[in-house]
């Protein structure tokens, strides 16, 4: 395995807005895309991170990617809002989403955002921090259109559905603490980690993948070749039902439909997003929520650590160290990886060697 080449921050986010732009994006959304992509990358979701960036460009050429888009609001009923994404960046669009989502929530004490249409909006832990920024509660359900399906239903042996994330996002009890973030695919793997284990050259776990036949592998290219295999859900049939009912929550009561019978034509990522934002001052336990939560967590952290591991974290806590880490040393990308991102650059007129000037590489 080749090893990687390690970037600065700074110098990664740098070359992905200079392709972005090249893509015909304006400033502002090049910034968007690139800031999100690479804090994936930093707080250690590379699945979510510049690799993807290569799937969107090319959505970007073949007009599957609206450029500059913004999303519209189809339906608004106080506390409840309806948006289409008009197939733009999922980076703006969820960021917009939201913005207009923690607005009514702010005003009405809860808002209920039902988001159809919109291209990939990356890892779902960056809308529920954006609503914990501001300090809101907050759940998102996430389900996947447009493209074939990739996870097996429990006890099943092939793909029907995808990853379909969900998350729940908590605000910091105290000015400048930390946010409690669950975000997660309901699949054991999100299908992100089974490309950036191939491009590495690396195996998956076991009892993550199934083949085309139904039969355990550790191969990640099943997921990439036909017949395509399937990707297993987390927890047997706990993380199935999560899946389902992720799939029907954003996808049937959004409008933007659910996967089944081959409708999956446009071959691109297409998300929708139901997200439920709540003003915790405006709960029962608005008084002392702030105690409970952090007496909460001290208490499930003073937990004496198993054998074998150093210390009980909770949700949230492995990315802020990925983040300190990689910001201190660089972010890692594996050759195969970067060099998508290259050609990726190639086909909007970006060079080879404008791209690698811009991550700080020699040449």
């Amino acid at each position: 395995m080749a090893a990687p080449i390690v970037i600065e921050a700074v110098k990664l986010r740098a070359a992905v807005r200079h392709i972005v732009l090249a893509g015909g994006s304006n400033e502002r959304e090049a910034a968007l895309v690139a800031d999100n992509l690479v804090l994936a990358n930093l707080t250690g979701h590379d699945s979510h991170g510049i690799g993807m960036l290569p799937q969107y460009i090319l959505a970007v050429v073949e007009k599957r990617l609206t450029v500059n888009a913004a999303p519209t609001v189809t339906g608004d009923h106080g506390a409840i809002l309806n948006l289409d994404g008009n197939m733009g960046y999922g980076q703006v669009i969820g960021h917009d989403a939201m913005e207009l989502g923690i607005r009514r929530a702010r005003e009405l004490g809860v808002c209920i955002v039902s988001l159809r249409n919109s291209h990939h909006i990356g890892r779902i832990g960056h809308w529920g921090e954006q609503c914990a920024a501001a300090g809101f509660v907050s759940t998102h359900y996430v389900n996947v259109v447009g493209r074939p399906p990739l996870v097996a239903p429990h006890g099943g042996s092939d793909a029907r559905f995808a990853t379909n994330p969900y998350c729940c996002a908590l605000p910091a009890t105290e000015p400048g603490g930390e946010p409690l973030v669950l975000d997660m695919a309901t699949s054991k793997i999100a299908m992100g980690k089974v490309r950036v284990a191939m491009n590495k050259g690396e195996q998956v776990a076991p009892d993550t993948l199934i083949d085309a036949q139904g039969n355990p592998t550790t191969e990640p290219r099943t997921m990439f070749s036909q017949p395509m295999g399937a990707i297993l859900a987390f927890g047997g049939h706990k993380g199935y039902g999560l899946a389902v009912i992720a799939e029907l929550l954003a996808g049937a009561f959004t409008g933007g439909g659910t996967i089944h019978d081959g409708n999956w034509t446009r071959n691109t990522i297409t998300n929708n997003m139901l997200s439920v934002i709540v003003d915790p001052a405006k709960l029962g336990g608005a008084a002392n929520w702030r105690d409970e939560m952090a007496a909460f967590v001290k208490w499930v952290k003073a937990s004496k650590p198993a054998p074998g591991t150093d210390e009980v974290l909770v949700a949230g806590e492995p990315e802020r160290r990925a983040k300190a880490k990689r910001l201190a040393e660089g972010v890692p990308v594996d050759p195969t990886t970067w060099g998508e991102i290259v050609a990726a650059g190639e086909s909007v007129g970006i060079s080879a060697s404008q791209t690698n000037a811009a991550a700080g590489i020699a040449t």
